[in-house]
């Protein structure tokens, strides 16, 4: 039930796209992700998990954050751009299919806290909070290039080795879970007070992958130069 939900909001916000009523399609994109958060969750709390399940919401997560976002960020500033601006919208439906296939054989092969690539819910809340905030588009070519950065970087994301945090680890049992909470409480009403906290947060955890990429990679250059001093260094007797 809760699969179907999350494909039917992805279908109603293909709907709407094609209608031209952005304001519209962009928050049941939002609806998607709720649902799809929730799917998985009550299918391990009611112990209704199957293979089945898996196959149904990767489909089902493919229409919702594949195909929906790439029409609704096409019918809001690509269609401007004309084939440039098909060839965008695809790359971002392929990156999700091909993020969730490559998920669904790692499942239970990789470490829990991480996602290696871009999860596709938050792939598509970029493009679903950026013409929330903003759902009058663009209809001039020049104008509408900036929004192949809006489909292209998050499907090259999808599909990188780049590692995300996936807060499944998150034990609300133990003491750390506090102050994890409260943010998250503070999270909350800051959505409250203005949706363009909706596009802070999609933006945040988009580059959040590519900031610790690039941490851990200048981390480990200055401790290489130090390991090799370090074994340079003869061992004396005394």
């Amino acid at each position: 039930m809760f699969t179907l939900a999350n494909m039917f909001s992805g279908y109603a916000c293909i709907v709407y796209a094609m209608r031209g009523e952005l304001e519209k399609a962009a928050p049941l994109i939002g609806l998607a992700i709720i649902v799809d958060m929730l799917d998985g969750r009550v299918a391990r709390m009611t112990g209704s998990t199957s293979q089945f399940g898996i196959e149904f919401d990767s489909l089902a997560d493919v229409i919702s954050f594949g195909v929906a976002p790439a029409i609704l960020a096409f019918q809001w500033g690509l269609h401007p751009l004309g084939r440039i601006g098909w060839a965008a919208g695809f790359i971002f439906v392929a990156g999700a299919a091909i993020r969730l296939a490559r998920f669904n054989i790692q499942t239970g092969t990789v470490d829990k806290k991480y996602f290696v690539g871009l999860p596709s819910p938050a792939a598509a809340a970029v493009p679903a909070t950026t013409i929330f905030l903003y759902p009058e588009g663009f209809q001039s070519p020049l104008a509408a290039l900036g929004v192949l950065a809006l489909v292209i970087v998050p499907g090259l994301l999808m599909v990188s080795t780049i590692r995300f945090y996936s807060f499944k680890t998150l034990d609300l049992q133990s003491r750390r879970a506090y102050p994890v909470l409260a943010l998250l409480a503070l999270g909350l009403a800051l959505l409250s007070a203005h949706e363009i906290m909706l596009v802070v947060i999609a933006y945040a955890y988009m580059i959040s992958g590519p900031v610790m990429w690039t941490w851990s990679r200048v981390h480990r250059r200055h401790e290489e130069p130090t390991d090799e001093v370090t074994t340079k260094i003869p061992k004396t007797n005394i």
